[in-house]
């Protein structure tokens, strides 16, 4: 299985793409409403095909984004969608995203077929409109694969704003959602009783966040918001150990068959709820202690918020979510298929050196650091992949969560001191072992958020492409 064997099939109103102009200078007022549109679409296929089918058009409430940075040219994410004015035949809007459906692909479940929901969200157009989606090809660039032609006064266009009737707050009101970063923060698994624990949880996995850096600097630069989804009894759907659950927004563990993997594929009924503040990004804290979590670029993030260890795995996760950080580490195990070493992956913190004169963070490389930079892999791979062993049969023991814990806080201590005894740690280099391939595939230091649990820190990489994104939604 893999990404270049796709077979593209398309659903549309037109099977003719026509070559369109990239808009510079675009006026947001010229162009659109101070409202946010969302496309719900079916996204549908298996490991060779992928169609798309429209469910709805609505009105997602006031728009949070910025006025003046329209076009994305961060060159991030899977997919990528644009908004191309049907009669000036110009793009006047663009963002790259990530899916759960581009990752389901990669799964042993994708020789047959699945149905996702998914959306994309843009400010709402004045006039008739292209959206075009397209995918990134092997070579990294973007191949379109289906367009839909809409007109912003149709019948089928529901332009009334959905009001709901949970509670809602600001944790971080730092002004003009247009000039902000704006996290809207949703809960899953509390019961009508735990108002004053999400609200705990809220703040205190928002104060993690903010401790590090470039977060913490740029503080100011935030606005987050919070809604409260109550359900009857607390905890969400846990199908390994055999514990059922039906929350409001559906969040499980065991996604593609993981354990510790959290998603919500209920997307219209998060949507829904999440569009009663503006927001550009969402996090969904999960009230259990089982470590879980996910993050998905431009989607969202999930976070067992009851864990020892929620605060990285809040910030990770966030990581994911917001500037298509990649997993850095490669002994746990995963659902979906290891990136190819044959291909530059398109993630900003990780490489497969196929030419070290090109390496991408080469700028912030000291001349004196080899490339590839040599570090005690082995004895970390040893000791790593002994902890994963032991991981596995602690949760066929079905144990206590602190017995995790505690293998956890030993691999913590063990990974902390041997990293720091190495020569090139604190460097920007390249360290062989990324993104779930132990091998070939290369990260920027010895250590990070994004590769162990050992401290609450990104690389100075990692760091780079977070600032770069807070720039797209406050500038």
């Amino acid at each position: 299985m893999s990404k270049q064997r796709l077979t593209l099939i398309f659903i549309s109103f037109s099977c003719i793409f026509s070559p369109h102009l990239k808009g510079e200078g675009i006026r947001f007022d010229d162009y659109f409403q101070n409202i946010t549109m969302r496309v719900d679409y079916f996204h549908t296929g298996n490991n060779q095909t992928e169609i798309f089918a429209i469910d709805r058009i609505v009105n997602d409430g006031a728009w949070a984004g910025s006025l003046t940075q329209l076009q994305d040219r961060t060159n991030l994410g899977l997919y990528f969608f644009e908004i191309i004015d049907k009669e000036q035949n110009i793009v006047i809007y663009s963002r790259g995203f990530a899916s759960i459906f581009g990752e389901w692909q990669l799964t042993p479940e994708a020789t047959e077929y699945g149905t996702f929901h998914e959306s994309v969200r843009f400010p709402w157009p004045l006039k008739p409109f292209i959206l075009a989606i397209s995918k990134r090809a092997s070579d990294n660039s973007f191949q379109k694969i289906w367009q839909h032609e809409i007109d912003p006064y149709s019948r089928l266009v529901n332009p009334v704003e959905l009001k709901l009737p949970f509670k809602s707050w600001a944790l971080k009101d730092n002004g003009d959602p247009h000039s902000k970063v704006d996290i809207v923060i949703l809960g899953d698994g509390y019961s009508h009783e735990q108002f004053e624990k999400f609200k705990a949880d809220a703040i205190r996995l928002m104060r993690e966040l903010f401790s590090v850096q470039p977060f913490q600097s740029r503080e100011k630069d935030f606005n987050v918001r919070a809604i409260f989804t109550p359900c009857e009894q607390p905890g969400v759907n846990k199908p390994h150990p055999n514990i059922y659950a039906r929350t409001p927004l559906s969040l499980t563990y065991g996604a593609f068959d993981s354990e510790r993997y959290v998603l919500g594929f209920d997307n219209r009924t998060i949507r829904d709820v999440a569009s009663i503040v503006p927001y550009e990004f969402m996090i969904i804290l999960v009230n259990e202690r089982t470590y879980g979590g996910g993050g998905i670029y431009n989607l969202y993030s999930t976070v067992s918020a009851d864990n020892k260890f929620a605060d990285y795995i809040m910030v990770h996760e966030f990581g994911h979510q917001f500037a298509a950080l990649a997993d850095e580490y490669y002994s746990s195990s995963v659902s979906y298929e290891a990136p190819s070493v044959e291909i530059e992956p398109w993630e900003p913190n990780i490489t497969a050196l196929k030419d070290p004169s090109m390496l991408k963070w080469k700028h912030l490389v000291e001349p004196s650091t080899p490339i590839p930079t040599p570090w005690d892999k082995e004895t970390f791979d040893k000791f790593s992949y002994q902890i994963q062993i032991e991981r596995n049969q602690i949760r066929a023991k079905n144990e206590p969560e602190e017995v995790m814990e505690a293998l956890f806080e030993s691999e913590r201590k063990f990974e902390t001191e041997l990293i720091d005894k190495m020569k090139y740690t604190g460097k920007v280099g390249a360290f062989e072992g990324a993104g779930y391939n132990q091998y070939g595939m290369y990260r920027p230091e010895t250590d990070c958020i994004m590769f162990t649990r050992n401290r609450q820190a990104f690389c100075k990489v990692c760091q780079e492409a977070i600032s770069k994104i807070i720039d797209v939604y406050v500038h």
